[in-house]
């Protein structure tokens, strides 16, 4: 009961003090996209992270024949945000075809953060403003940092995939590393 009664009286001087640093704070100049590049950052680099770690003799495993390899996911994440950035960027591209023609894990490596690179001058040169012009993405229009969101999306969506993976190889997935500390 005791610390109920000092949680409660130590929110409201919380919530004040963090309502004075943000009134003193000047607002980013553009944290729409801003905070989509940030999110875009933390998801990439773990899907970057997980494939150098991934021992390469692993990058063939595939946890049923029915689903892509390692190897493939990482290509299909290369391939895909090239699609996804330069749409957003209003010049189609499909990409390098990394998972169809790269199989070692030095190209896909390689594969995966010439397109993280490629996304991030993307996401560098896209403002709030620019962010709401509408281009043509999966048949409808879109918003340009919506095709954006997506790219991190599916980014984060094939990472969970790629977890699983290193789960089933005994690796400690890049997100779950510093856990607990």
């Amino acid at each position: 009961m005791n610390r109920l009664v000092s949680l409660s009286a130590l929110l409201p001087l919380a919530a004040a003090a963090l309502l004075a640093q943000t009134a003193t704070a000047p607002a980013p100049a553009n944290p729409i996209s801003g905070g989509s590049k940030a999110i875009y950052g933390i998801v990439i680099g773990n899907v970057i992270k997980a494939a150098e770690k991934m021992p390469e003799e692993n990058y063939s495993f595939k946890p049923t024949p029915e689903v892509r390899s390692f190897g493939q996911l990482i290509g299909h994440e290369a391939d895909a945000a090239y699609y996804f950035c330069s749409t957003a960027a209003g010049k189609v591209e499909t990409g390098p075809g990394a998972e169809k023609n790269k199989t070692t894990k030095a190209d896909l490596v390689a594969a995966v953060k010439e397109a993280a690179a490629f996304c991030n001058k993307v996401y560098d040169g896209m403002t709030d403003s620019s962010g709401a012009t509408l281009v043509k993405f999966l048949g409808r229009d879109a918003a340009k940092i919506t095709v954006l969101d997506f790219n991190t999306a599916h980014a984060d969506e094939h990472y969970g995939n790629i977890v699983t993976y290193m789960r089933m190889k005994g690796l400690v997935p890049p997100s779950s590393e510093n856990a607990g500390r």
